[in-house]
Formats: structure tokens, sequence, C-alpha cells
């Protein structure tokens, strides 16, 4: 256990779960982004849904979807921010059934036409899990280095990823692969164990039948 894990993070409370894990949350979103946010709709779900304005999840959840970190002195104004940014956003309730009540559906468009959805749930503590991405399954926590590598769904592009990250000396802590359908495109989610160089990266990059790569540390 992480020593954090017991005295919960720095941060700009109220709650660590509806303003830390909030920011964290849609401060993934934005690192799978890629870009500057333009458009946010975010759907909310249970206690996020009924509580979000009291314990400050709509500032928590824009302040990480502009950037900020969980400590941002900015947090309380996040939402002025975004408008003085041209961020455009929209809160909803959504209904899910059997899911956790701390879950946030955030869909993204950014300035140069990136987009993403990014489904997620702040668990206590400020920690949270990432379940989807684009609509495909995923399980990751964004606290350790983390590629997400979407490539086209093709014999050998595993192993590639996997070879190559074994080449530059780099640990797999965990590994899931998602896809709707056969030969269709895919998205890796790969926790390491130790960060990886910006060189390794672009190698992945480069690899045949890769779409995308981001990397967060």
């Amino acid at each position: 256990m992480n020593i954090f894990d017991i005295i919960g993070p720095v941060m700009i409370g109220p709650s660590s779960s509806h303003t830390a894990g909030a920011v964290r949350m849609g401060r993934v979103a934005w690192k799978i982004l890629g870009e500057k946010c333009v458009k946010a709709d975010i759907g909310l779900v249970g206690s996020f849904a009924m509580t979000y304005k009291g314990h400050g999840t709509d500032k928590a959840l824009i302040a990480g979807i502009l950037g900020m970190r969980p400590d941002d002195e900015r947090i309380p104004q996040s939402l002025e921010i975004a408008k003085e940014m041209g961020l455009e956003y929209k809160f909803s309730h959504k209904k899910i059934p059997n899911t956790h009540p701390n879950t946030a559906i955030l869909t993204l468009l950014g300035e140069n036409g990136a987009e993403c959805v990014v489904e997620g749930v702040s668990v206590g503590g400020g920690n949270i899990l990432i379940t989807k991405l684009n609509g495909m399954e995923a399980a990751f926590s964004g606290a350790k280095p983390t590629l997400i590598i979407a490539h086209n769904d093709r014999p050998g592009v595993v192993a590639a990823v996997t070879g190559m990250l074994s080449h530059f000396g780099v640990n797999i802590g965990s590994f899931r692969l998602s896809r709707t359908h056969k030969n269709q495109p895919a998205i890796m989610t790969i926790e390491l164990d130790s960060g990886i160089e910006k060189s390794a990266v672009q190698v992945l990059r480069q690899l045949k039948e890769i779409i995308s790569v981001v990397y967060m540390k």
C-alpha cells in the first residue's frame, strides 16, 4: 500500500473522490485527446450526478480537462477560466445500471478535430479507474506510466509492440487489449513498471498498423 492511499492526496477540497479523483479523470481525458479541448459533454452517474455542484465535481472535471492537477489553486475558478479559454461544456445526468456511483463519461472535441470518449470511476482517496475508451473496455488508473495504443487488429501487432518494449528494457505491469470486432481498430492499454524514453514512443508510432500512441506519465 502506498502512503498516499492512507493520508490521501495533496489536493484542493472538499472531497478526495468528488474533487481530486474528478480532476485526475479530466486530466487523463485531456491527455488522451492530445490537444486543447474546445467542447466537452460530460455525463454524470449516481452520486456524481446528485452532488456534483455542491462538491465541486463540475469544477474539478473541467479543471482536469484544462490540464490542471489536483493541487492546482485555480480549480475553484476553473469554470470561469474555461469560458475565457473558449471551452464550451455541458453536464447531464446519465443512468447506467450496475455502475459505480462516482462515474463520469467525458466526450471531448479538440481544437484540431481530435475526439475521444473516456468513461471512468472515482474509487476513493483521489484514485480513479478508467473503464472505457472510445466505447472499448479499459482498465487503468493513470497512476503509473501508461501507453494507450490504437491500432488495426492484425496478426503480429501485439508481438511487435511488446517486443519493442522489451528491446528498450521496459517491463509491462499490466496489459489489456480491447476491440469491438475482429479486424477493426483496437486499443492496447499498457501500464509500465517504469518510464519510457520519448525516442521509444516515436519508434512505437512508426510500427506497422499503429494508428496512434498516447504516453501518460
